[in-house]
């Protein structure tokens, strides 16, 4: 699933990597691997082109 983060449009397209409770890894473009909230954070979804 692809992402972004609505206050850091900067770190670009994310892809989640994993999904446990409300913690969300997300790898991203520009900024890399990281370890988000969901309590603190509503990551837009972008969808797939090919879906």
């Amino acid at each position: 699933m692809l992402v972004r983060h609505p206050e850091r449009p900067e770190w670009g397209l994310g892809q989640v990597q994993s999904s446990i409770g409300t913690r969300v890894t997300v790898n991203f473009e520009e900024m890399g691997k990281m370890v988000l909230d969901t309590r603190h954070v509503l990551l837009e979804w972008v969808p797939d082109k090919g879906s």
